[in-house]
């Protein structure tokens, strides 16, 4: 059993701890919101602080909305940091800048503690389920202490390699699922203006080599109109915006992601940040004045 410290409990956070309970360990935690009483009956002992999470922790994961929450709890007023006493692993499983990743392993190493970015993809279906797709960079030996507690939460877990290169892997990821909702939106869309039936367009192309789980599960959602979010709008923007600053430092151009991202910034402009990010189809929607769902 293992002393795991656990800070941000949202959508992907308190089904994540919870696997971590169920599997047997000992769970200190800490968000802004104080933990479900779900977490609190399965054995979770609430912390006042993140400092508080790693005094009483061997091993802390964060998980986080964005660069600026992360750099806070770790290096903030009673933060992290403040906390440690060396030989502990701290877990980033936000989603993150690569670049602010690599700098917050070098400060985290001067305390005497390993760092790990782990940024995980498969919504919160995959966070309860405990099937993430979980991308690890840093040192392999932090990666193989850790490894019994990405398998609670995650099915295919893979060291990239060292500390950033778990975030650069995310924002790949999040840059070829943003293309695909905008392609399955654009091909419905297509296929409702002309006169088809989306569902049946979609039952059909399942089984083709259009077939992808963006189609099966998004294109869905776009047909049902069902937006609860599992992922926001305004999340996968920030992404996509790590995705477009890494792309400029590094001199390369991603006009398809670009393209992408105004229309996440049109949705948000129409009050859509906190939908699913399955929603892009309502900006391409609104250019062409026709809803997929549309009669």
């Amino acid at each position: 059993m293992a002393k795991v410290g656990f800070i941000g409990l949202g959508i992907m956070g308190a089904p994540m701890a919870l696997n971590l309970l169920k599997g047997g360990h000992q769970l200190f935690a800490h968000s802004h919101k104080a933990p479900s009483a779900e977490l609190i009956d399965n054995g979770a002992v609430a912390c006042g602080s993140s400092q508080e999470v790693a005094q009483k922790a061997d091993i802390i994961i964060l998980m986080l909305p964005d660069t600026p929450q992360v750099d806070e709890v770790l290096f903030g007023e009673n933060g992290v940091a403040s906390g440690l006493r060396g030989g502990q692993i701290v877990v980033d499983m936000s989603s993150i800048s690569p670049i602010a990743t690599k700098e917050f392993a070098e400060k985290i190493n001067a305390l005497d503690c390993q760092y790990l970015d782990a940024p995980v993809s498969g919504g919160e279906v995959g966070a309860k389920a405990g099937s993430l797709t979980i991308m690890v960079g840093g040192p392999e030996k932090a990666f193989e202490q850790v490894r019994p507690l990405f398998e609670l939460m995650g099915k295919n877990i893979t060291l990239i390699g060292g500390n950033g290169d778990g975030q650069t892997t995310k924002v790949a990821n999040q840059i070829i699922v943003a293309l695909n909702i905008q392609a399955v939106a654009e091909a419905l869309l297509f296929a409702s203006r002309a006169g088809a039936d989306p569902a049946k367009v979609r039952q059909a192309l399942m089984g083709g080599f259009a077939s992808s789980r963006i189609l099966e599960v998004h294109g869905e959602r776009m047909i049902k109109r069902t937006f609860d979010p599992g992922f926001r709008i305004e999340l996968h923007q920030k992404d996509l915006n790590l995705a477009l600053v890494g792309a400029r430092a590094l001199g390369v151009s991603l006009p398809n992601t670009a393209g992408a991202q105004e229309l996440m910034n049109a949705c948000a402009a129409n009050g859509m940040s906190k939908l699913d990010h399955s929603a892009l189809c309502r900006a391409i929607e609104l250019l062409a004045n026709h809803e997929i769902a549309g009669a």
